[in-house]
């Protein structure tokens, strides 16, 4: 199976990869971050940097989807964020906030539907639901210098577009309150997103176990 897990940039996406990864023995996917070569020249001039950066992630991205469609049928993956966010969230706000031309738009997004043509939606997708005052906390606290150049603006149109796909998205989907459930190092409140995931992927619901 594949499970993907959606959200702004940090509500928790990664942290949660890997507390389902442990409880459920899946296979933890990553998002490319550390050793990203654009990333740090991105948020220092998104203008000049954001074409090459959304090229390297969808690249990086489909790669991944091929890897997962060849062990989908003998394991579980689940991934820190998905192809589709790369397109319908971020080149989309980029484009929207002028910090993409429209000649660098339309050419990633024709290569973008070019690959939708391989690619299949994820068999539940989770997506954390995080208001900025959240946001920026978590952001502050994992202290990536290059990320502090990020205005409340950018996150809050991030949060839009995110709240407009996830309205139409039209597969198995569970929504975390990532302001209210608190799951790292919360038990309980882990717990509750286990009982959604349990109840929606195999038919398991608490009151049953």
């Amino acid at each position: 199976m594949h499970i993907a897990i959606a959200g702004n940039i940090g509500c928790g996406k990664t942290t949660l990869t890997k507390m389902l990864a442990k409880h459920y023995g899946w296979t933890p996917m990553f998002e490319p971050v550390d050793n990203n070569p654009y990333l740090k020249d991105y948020y220092a001039d998104m203008a000049r940097w954001a074409f090459n950066l959304q090229i390297y992630f969808l690249e990086k991205r489909f790669k991944d989807i091929v890897q997962i469609a060849l062990v989908r049928d003998e394991t579980t993956v689940v991934q820190d964020r998905s192809i589709f966010e790369d397109a319908y969230i971020f080149a989309r706000n980029l484009r929207r906030t002028g910090r993409m031309s429209e000649r660098d738009y339309e050419t990633y997004i024709e290569l973008f539907e070019l690959m939708m043509g391989m690619v299949h939606y994820p068999d539940l997708m989770i997506y954390i639901r995080s208001g900025i005052p959240n946001l920026v906390n978590q952001i502050a606290k994992r202290g990536r210098e290059f990320e502090r150049t990020m205005g409340i603006d950018f996150l809050m149109g991030l949060n839009e577009l995110y709240e407009e796909w996830i309205a139409t998205y039209p597969e198995r989907l569970i929504i975390v309150d990532g302001d209210q459930t608190k799951f790292e190092g919360n038990p309980e409140a882990f717990s509750t997103i286990i009982d959604k995931i349990d109840r929606v992927l195999f038919g398991i619901f608490p009151e049953e176990e």
